[in-house]
């Protein structure tokens, strides 16, 4: 396994507990009628309180159940209160679209054990799940129930948990209420875009185990017209900073045909600057699907020699590759 996952290695082996588990053991003080300022002062002070009853999770659930008020969970920071109605990203309470033991993820990662959300908060015209991120599919699961499942799937052989979509980031009080009755000392995965507000990044800290990010646009322009975002490359990588900080990183792009020079090299580029222990999968899966075909260079398969174009540059940059078998169409 390598090195750069050496914890999450340690938590499959007994050596360690995955961190939502120990935020779970943590105590703190708060009042539940405290606003968010407060409730918020307690969280960055993480004083202990040995007395005290509730925990560092319960303190992140009430604080993320405030913002759900006037939801800016992600950068569209749209201020919706998801109480009553859904956001930007389609979802007001959390969907399950599907949820089971995947064997198609990072070798390092399978069986994983993975929850796939509907809805999301880009609207990339070439989305291959679109059916689940762009549809309101799904339906709801009850916290506890899940947690069951999870425990469950350890039986089966779960390596991890795999919060995935659509997107997680508009699921975040969902999934900490889960992890609140699961039990597990299984790693979580925050398999994400990463186009999360700095407030998700800090209710995320001692939570996530590896965060599974989606890399996909080297510059603005790009994300803005494909996936109908702003400010993507300040987001993404002020956020693959923070994870790097927070957790262990596994980095995933997806090379796209004529996007080399303007998405593939500046990320590479950036990764080898900035994070150049990190694990990075190229991906070569690329197929024009839901509204792809309408823009003319990405209407093609990805070929051989934009494979070979990017597997090249990442090698003479030395970047940690993943050795994975392309699938070429």
């Amino acid at each position: 396994m390598p090195k750069q996952l050496d914890i999450y290695e340690k938590i499959l082996n007994g050596e360690t507990q995955a961190k939502y588990l120990l935020a779970k053991q943590y105590p703190v003080q708060f009042e539940s009628m405290e606003g968010l300022k407060g409730l918020w002062e307690h969280h960055e002070n993480k004083q202990t309180s040995p007395m005290s009853k509730a925990s560092l999770l319960d303190l992140k659930i009430k604080i993320s159940d405030e913002i759900f008020k006037s939801c800016d969970f992600c950068e569209r920071r749209c201020k919706v209160d998801r109480r009553k109605e859904a956001g930007e990203c389609g979802v007001q309470e959390a969907r399950i679209a599907s949820q089971f033991l995947h064997w198609g993820e990072e070798p390092i990662l399978v069986p994983s054990f993975t929850i796939f959300f509907s809805g999301c908060n880009f609207h990339c015209i070439f989305c291959q799940n679109w059916s689940i991120s762009q549809m309101n599919t799904g339906k709801w699961i009850e916290p506890e129930e899940l947690a069951k499942a999870i425990d469950e799937k350890v039986e089966e052989g779960a390596k991890n948990v795999n919060w995935v979509g659509g997107e997680p980031t508009p699921n975040l009080p969902y999934i900490l209420k889960v992890l609140k009755f699961a039990h597990s000392n299984l790693p979580q995965i925050w398999n994400s875009n990463m186009y999360c507000t700095e407030k998700a990044m800090r209710l995320l800290d001692g939570i996530i185990d590896v965060y599974l990010t989606d890399f996909k646009y080297g510059n603005d322009g790009c994300a803005s017209r494909l996936s109908k975002v702003k400010d993507y490359w300040e987001t993404i990588t002020r956020n693959h900073l923070t994870a790097n900080n927070q957790g262990e990183l596994l980095i995933r792009h997806l090379v796209m045909p004529n996007h080399f020079y303007c998405c593939t090299k500046p990320i590479l580029d950036w990764i080898s600057e900035n994070l150049p222990n990190s694990l990075v999968n190229l991906m070569f899966q690329y197929r024009p699907e839901y509204h792809a075909r309408e823009y003319k260079e990405i209407s093609q398969p990805v070929s051989m020699k934009d494979y070979t174009k990017a597997r090249d540059y990442a090698e003479h940059l030395h970047v940690d590759l993943m050795r994975t078998i392309p699938s070429i169409n």
